[in-house]
């Protein structure tokens, strides 16, 4: 199983030895007089906010913010020249990488957007981000080629960038995505937020959203980057990560209505999947299921994990109802969605939902119940 900490903090790494490596041969220039491509900013300032993004990044993993940001800023002593600015992004990257190394896998820390926090992963992605862009937003002020290696690029799309359609380059795409490139065949792009993965809490467990990049993994036989019990994750957990995983190509996905991992508190295992086959539809319908590792069945869990994302689901304007199709003789799989209070649906309601030709069981939620 691969450290989603070690690999964020290479990455980290990687990114800011790249840029460095470029910006270097131009540290004879006077940036604070060279505007930075399509920013407000000098190149000296936007190399100052590469540091300052890098060094808060850090600041709110270590310090476990839950509320808002950690309450401290830095900026470049006055004269510093542009070699001086980069000795402060490779000293931001430094602190950054080895807090990310050391920061335990369910460590979640304050991030505006969209939810409200974000794990190792997401702020490895946003840290990555903010060294590619603004490194671009450099070069171009200073006349310089710049591009990084392609991985890097994809690893920021497939963890905070889920709505964005993958093309057929990671780069051109993160540039469009955030408003500085044009792609073939889609409108310019003039408003973006980060995106990290939806988290939902329960009793005994977390609801962790899946991101594409998860998803690709767990689709293809990985963990996701999720430590599983010894039997998971079980099959309808990977088939429901190739549906998310289609659905990202296809740039028709939903994040909150996608696939959620369903963790223990108490010591961080992941025990199954559950979530929605689809973002609502014209209804304001949404499909959900579950699946559980053997070892961890009987034991509530799925019930609990459902009640949770249904309420969350049912308090939102664009849904209506719930459905479930469960076959005629899991009896298991019908007592959870019995006590997540769910009911049966009438013959009339499987004949509209066409379930009558599948044989599959149809159960409907509408409302929450005591």
């Amino acid at each position: 199983m691969a450290d989603t900490g070690v690999v964020g903090g290479e990455r980290v790494a990687e990114a800011v030895a790249g840029a460095v490596a470029v910006l270097r041969t131009a540290t004879d220039r006077d940036w604070a007089q060279v505007p930075a491509g399509r920013v407000e900013w000098s190149c000296l300032k936007t190399a100052e906010h590469i540091a300052s993004d890098l060094i808060a990044y850090a600041g709110q993993l270590a310090g476990r913010a839950q509320e808002a940001y950690v309450p401290f800023e830095i900026f470049l002593e006055e004269g510093t020249d542009a070699e001086g600015a980069l000795q402060v992004i490779e000293t931001g990257g430094t602190l950054f990488a080895a807090t990310l190394r050391s920061t335990p896998r369910e460590t979640r820390a304050f991030h505006p957007y969209p939810f409200r926090s974000a794990n190792r992963e997401g702020f490895a992605a946003m840290g990555v981000a903010e060294v590619l862009l603004h490194t671009y937003d450099i070069a171009q002020g200073l006349d310089l080629d710049y591009e990084p290696s392609a991985h890097l690029p994809e690893y920021v799309l497939t963890r905070i960038f889920p709505e964005v359609q993958p093309g057929p380059d990671a780069w051109r795409t993160l540039l469009w995505a955030t408003g500085r490139g044009d792609l073939p065949g889609r409108a310019p792009r003039t408003g973006w937020r980060w995106s990290n993965n939806l988290v939902l809490p329960a009793e005994r467990l977390t609801l962790q959203g899946v991101t594409p990049a998860a998803a690709a993994e767990l689709a293809a036989g990985g963990d996701g980057g999720f430590a599983w019990v010894e039997d998971g994750p079980f099959e309808g957990t990977r088939e429901a990560a190739g549906m998310t995983l289609k659905a990202y190509e296809a740039g028709v996905h939903r994040p909150e209505f996608g696939l959620f991992v369903l963790v223990r508190r108490e010591d961080g295992r992941a025990i199954g999947g559950m979530g929605f086959h689809g973002a609502p539809d014209e209804d304001g319908r949404a499909e959900v299921g579950y699946d559980l590792a053997p070892s961890a069945r009987g034991q509530g869990y799925a019930t609990e994990a459902l009640r949770v994302l249904s309420d969350w689901a049912l308090a939102r304007d664009d849904v209506h109802s719930l459905c479930a199709t469960i076959e005629p003789d899991n009896a298991a799989s019908q007592r959870v969605i019995a006590r997540a209070g769910f009911v049966r649906a009438s013959v009339a309601e499987e004949q509209a939902y066409g379930e009558t030709e599948t044989g599959l069981r149809l159960y409907v939620l509408t409302g929450r119940t005591a």
